[in-house]
């Protein structure tokens, strides 16, 4: 049997093989000077060779050094043999080690954190959504890697609504929902997205971080920045900048031009079993007119889809204490407008369990179509 990992979004290296066992390790991102850390946690591997009807245990040596090793407990790795329908296996964490075992149906099949989505499919979501009437597609800049921050702008009503997703790239669920979400909010015959886009203009970016997505990162672009602390300075630490995040630094500049009236980024979290919204309370934007509209996003969100809850999540934030380099925190003080972060799990959304998928990109799609219920139940309230 052989390993392999060099493609779209691969990450994982041949330790040892055997007939019936292989062993992998993730492998680092580049160093992040502001955190001080190599993360890793994102793997996506393909193993050829499996002889049919051989039971073959898989491990991945080095679960245990990972960023976030709390999220490996009650983690289903998912796998495909045609890298377009995914499934899950049974899997455990011991002695530091994640370790899943599969009878092959064919001789290779692929494994990954999450079902990818890969550079080609953006391009794909990209061309889809520009082939839809009075819709604009275009590049705020390039990554590092020279890659397109792709903008997507539809509507033409005063308010201006912001959604991105895949600051950090391995958290993939994030463009699943993006994909739904757009899917319906560019249906024409959809009478909530209509009315939207009456009543608003909508500026998306499906993938923040195309340089980290293509190169098999879970938290930075191509030189280890977390963009999700790009958005202001950290002491004498200056950001967002050309030469670490390009990325951030035409998105702010883009939102300050356009102006923001709602800002939601949207993420993924390794730990969490459970859907939900980060509060504003933190910021120094908080008052009650900001604590009214997150009620009522929270709220009425609750109220139409089982997959998302309010109980567990990040827990409050002392006042006046939010991290304004984050990207949500930073957009709700610089535009005084709501700024919500989305997690989702790379688990199972336990609320609404369903054992036989976890949390999936089907599930990421219609909760990001969902998404366009709340957003216009919170629409005329935005600046009162």
């Amino acid at each position: 049997m052989t390993v392999s990992s060099d493609f779209d979004a691969g990450n994982g290296k041949l330790v040892a093989v055997g007939d019936d066992y292989v062993i992998v390790k993730i492998e680092d991102e580049p160093h992040s000077q502001l955190e001080n850390v190599s993360f890793k946690q994102w793997f996506y591997f393909r193993v050829s060779g499996v002889k049919n009807g051989r039971t073959v245990k898989f491990t991945i040596a080095n679960a245990g050094e990972t960023t976030f090793p709390d999220g490996w407990p009650g983690y289903n790795v998912v796998a495909s043999y045609d890298r377009k329908d995914w499934f899950r296996i049974p899997t455990s964490y011991e002695n530091g080690a994640l370790n899943w075992s599969k009878n092959c149906a064919h001789n290779v099949i692929y494994f990954a954190y999450f079902a990818p989505y890969s550079h080609e499919m953006h391009l794909d979501l990209i061309a889809r959504c520009m082939m839809v009437p009075n819709t604009h597609v275009r590049s705020l800049g390039k990554s590092l890697d020279g890659r397109d921050i792709d903008l997507i702008t539809v509507g033409h009503g005063p308010r201006k609504i912001w959604i991105q997703a895949r600051q950090h790239p391995g958290e993939v669920m994030a463009e699943w929902f993006m994909d739904g979400l757009l899917d319906r909010l560019l249906n024409p015959s959809d009478p909530v997205a209509a009315k939207i886009l009456l009543e608003a203009t909508v500026f998306l970016i499906p993938n923040v971080n195309p340089d980290g997505s293509f190169r098999g990162h879970l938290r930075t672009n191509a030189i280890g920045s977390n963009l999700n602390r790009e958005w202001g300075p950290t002491g004498d630490y200056q950001a967002p900048t050309l030469e670490r995040s390009p990325e951030c630094y035409y998105i702010t500049q883009e939102t300050i031009k356009q102006g923001c009236d709602f800002f939601l980024d949207v993420h993924g979290d390794e730990a969490i079993p459970h859907n939900f919204l980060t509060s504003m309370m933190g910021n120094p934007r908080w008052g009650e007119r900001l604590q009214r509209l997150e009620g009522m996003v929270k709220g009425y969100w609750m109220s139409i889809n089982p997959d998302f809850q309010v109980e567990h999540d990040y827990g409050p934030e002392a006042p006046g204490s939010a991290n304004l380099a984050l990207g949500a925190a930073s957009m709700c003080f610089r535009h005084d407008c709501p700024a919500f972060t989305l997690e989702m799990p790379f688990k199972d959304a336990n609320d609404n369990p369903m054992p036989e998928c976890g949390w999936s990109p089907d599930r990421s799609k219609i909760f990001g179509a969902s998404f366009l219920d709340v957003l216009l139940h919170v629409l005329p309230h935005l600046r009162e």
